[in-house]
């Protein structure tokens, strides 16, 4: 298993060591003490499995108390996944960065506390699994506009399909 750091400090790609053969494939989604050796020294107590299609954007959500890390993998087709600085003090605040995720690639993203995250949709549709480090409590859930200027995000497609509430 390898720990890739991206240009955000504590966001990482994480890279499985993958061992295929004719009947399949395995590798190790999560291990807690290689985990913890990487800085990820974190206990996930809620997993989601969300299912899109092409074009579907999630997010930009964080919570702003009850905050939560997020392990991102994608299981079938492929996502464009992006984390935002927004802590305070920062200085990388409102800088993201973006990985492709994919079946093919196995990569799994870690998004630490304090960052917010969103994904799009890249094929035909996309069945994607997170573990959070703490529980959803929607009373404390913010949205960014995933199109505002200030952050620049290069998303991949121009008319994303959002929910209601990541429209306001």
């Amino acid at each position: 298993m390898k720990f890739v750091e991206t240009s955000l400090p504590g966001v990482m790609v994480v890279e499985p060591t993958v061992f295929g053969d004719a009947r399949g494939f395995f590798f190790e989604v999560h291990h807690a003490e290689k985990y913890a050796a990487a800085g990820i020294d974190r206990a996930f107590v809620q997993s989601n499995h969300s299912r899109s299609s092409k074009g579907t954007l999630r997010g930009l959500h964080i919570q702003v108390e009850h905050a939560q890390g997020k392990l991102v993998r994608v299981i079938r087709g492929t996502i464009w996944d992006v984390a935002v600085d927004v802590r305070k003090g920062s200085s990388h605040f409102g800088r993201s960065v973006a990985v492709e995720l994919s079946e093919e690639n196995q990569k799994l993203l870690w998004v630490p506390e304090g960052f917010a995250h969103g994904f799009v949709v890249t094929s035909e549709s996309a069945d994607v699994l997170y573990s959070c480090t703490d529980l959803y409590h929607p009373e404390h859930e913010r949205v960014l506009a995933w199109n505002d200027p200030e952050l620049g995000i290069p998303w991949p497609v121009k008319d994303p399909m959002l929910s209601a509430r990541d429209t306001k």
